[in-house]
């Protein structure tokens, strides 16, 4: 690997401004030119991710980050490690790394056109190429300690309806084999084609049971659309086109969402919606294991109709003697009881519970929309909670997925 001089440095970190203006122009095109070139793609790329333009926007932040920080690739912290886990999910291999750093300078030239100098284009491919080396080298240990390679055939063994919008997937390995091990909080990606689109599409869902080896447990959420926001292909089909008996491909778990199980500390589980997923595969993991750790388990949704676990996690409230459980309904409903479903009405509001579930050095983690995310760490961070001991799972999108 060629590396990056002082001159061809500064001058990607002299262009990064560039990607906060033109990013997702370039990335939209990028993306358009790659798949002219190679169709097979679209296989991997989350496709409606491109037609929301969320993808091209996710990738054109990315590239600014890692241009703005190229001289301290320090500062971009987890950032590398998410991606890496992200495209080990989808089988993202070395190979399809050179296709990528090609179209994406083609794009930068097509439309830049001569206001991007030879030498410029000279030290972004070679900052492409540093950067494609340590995802690589990155990806290739995930792939090392993976339970298995590429995606593997899994039969459905049981179908159970979680709530309204929440359907649950018990996946055993269709050859009889054990099911493998994770760490409560990753997730696995599963692959479905959609015939309307023409091509296979990978999509993750956390795990959210404990890991035992008999199986594994999806909980997928049907995203219906609202709007101008289209309905999930693979949720909805999973929802209404796979049932018991069918077989689904399945990528070894992959994810640094993990809960720390070397510690005795007290742990604080905080979800929004489908969030609470990760969440259900912790609290069963430390029920398996007998802990003896304090749990905290918060979790906030619209309704009764919408909660998911909610007869599994009253149950583990009654049985599990340190886990305290609290639930805010947003909208409580005519059917719901207060005390028995759910304990505050309104929006999640930590101030509300701060005295019993702010804890001396537990550790916190955090599920759900990037919004309730950013409100509740604000809201630890204001009682004094040390940042470092808040983790957070962002269900979306990685560099190249």
């Amino acid at each position: 690997m060629t590396a990056l001089t002082a001159d061809q440095m500064a001058r990607v970190k002299a262009t990064a401004p560039v990607f906060a203006e033109l990013g997702p122009t370039i990335t939209k095109h990028f993306y358009q030119r790659m798949f002219d070139a190679h169709p097979e793609l679209k296989n991997v790329f989350n496709q409606t991710h491109q037609q929301s333009g969320s993808q091209p926007e996710t990738l054109a932040r990315a590239v600014y980050a890692y241009a703005a920080n190229i001289d301290n690739l320090g500062a971009l912290g987890g950032a590398v490690t998410h991606i890496a886990h992200k495209h080990a999910s989808l089988n993202i291999r070395p190979e399809h790394y050179p296709i990528v750093g090609r179209h994406l300078l083609g794009a930068v030239v097509d439309v830049l056109g001569e206001a991007v100098d030879q030498p410029t284009l000279d030290a972004w491919k070679v900052a492409y190429e540093q950067l494609a080396q340590i995802l690589i080298g990155a990806e290739a240990k995930l792939y090392e300690q993976a339970s298995w390679s590429g995606f593997r055939p899994f039969r459905v063994i049981r179908k159970q309806v979680e709530s309204d919008e929440i359907t649950s997937f018990y996946l055993a390995p269709a050859d009889g084999a054990p099911a493998g091990g994770f760490e409560p909080g990753q997730y696995v990606s599963v692959k479905r084609f959609i015939d309307r689109l023409g091509v296979d599409q990978p999509r993750q869902y956390s795990l959210s049971d404990a890991p035992h080896g008999r199986w594994l447990r999806i909980s997928v959420k049907r995203e219906a659309g609202r709007g101008e926001t289209q309905p999930g292909h693979v949720s909805n089909l999973m929802h209404d086109g796979v049932d018991e008996g069918a077989v689904v491909h399945v990528s070894a778990p992959m994810g640094e969402f993990t809960l720390d199980r070397s510690k005795a500390t007290p742990v604080v589980l905080i979800s929004g919606g489908v969030g609470i997923t990760p969440m259900a595969s912790m609290l069963s993991t430390l029920i398996a294991e007998h802990s003896a750790r304090k749990v905290a388990f918060v979790h906030a949704c619209r309704n009764g109709r919408v909660h998911a676990f909610r007869d599994w996690l009253r149950g583990a409230a009654a049985t599990y003697p340190d886990l305290k459980r609290v639930v805010f309904y947003e909208q409580v409903e005519a059917d719901d009881r207060a005390g028995g479903d759910h304990d505050f009405e309104g929006r999640l509001d930590l101030a509300r519970i701060a005295d019993d579930i702010v804890l001396p050095d537990a550790d916190y983690y955090l599920c759900g929309p990037v919004a309730f995310m950013r409100e509740q760490s604000a809201a630890l961070a204001a009682r004094g909670v040390d940042p470092a001991r808040v983790h957070t799972e962002i269900f979306g999108s990685g560099m190249i997925d």
